[in-house]
């Protein structure tokens, strides 16, 4: 009497948890956060004694636009500079933006009309005060009410 000897292989199926990793690698480079690329390096900041951080600046729930405006008063986009009749072209898109994401979440404007975006400005330390005036009324003239300064800590 001869033994049968029946070897089983077990070898497992990796598809399903490879496309639940894909699928991970997928989802957190999407929401990876890119906060870093608001922020121009050319920008050099004031050094106020006073300066403080922002409350929360992780918090997701605070709509917040960072502009950066260099030493000759212009908006610094994606590395270009743009001119002020250019720049409120850009608040512009980016207030409709804001009023479109706030029709389709059902949310509403402030008391005041205002929208709920904070502007965070970076402006040059070199940088003429007319122009940042004209800034501030180009956000004004959008809806943009809220407004946030930074600056360099000094020594305290």
């Amino acid at each position: 009497m001869a033994a049968s000897k029946t070897e089983f292989k077990a070898e497992p199926n990796l598809t399903p948890l490879l496309d639940v990793v894909f699928q991970l690698i997928t989802f957190f480079m999407l929401v990876i956060n890119f906060s870093s690329d608001n922020y121009d390096k050319n920008v050099k900041l004031p050094v106020a004694d006073s300066a403080r951080p922002i409350d929360d600046p992780t918090d997701a729930r605070v709509d917040r636009l960072v502009l950066n405006i260099d030493r000759d008063g212009r908006l610094l986009e994606a590395g270009e500079a743009q001119p002020l009749h250019k720049a409120m072209q850009t608040l512009k898109r980016q207030a409709d933006f804001v009023k479109f994401s706030l029709k389709v979440a059902g949310g509403k404007p402030d008391a005041g009309g205002g929208l709920p975006t904070i502007i965070v400005l970076r402006v040059d330390r070199d940088a003429d005060f007319q122009a940042l005036n004209s800034m501030i009324k180009a956000c004004q003239a959008n809806g943009f009410r809220k407004f946030a300064f930074k600056a360099m800590s000094g020594p305290s």
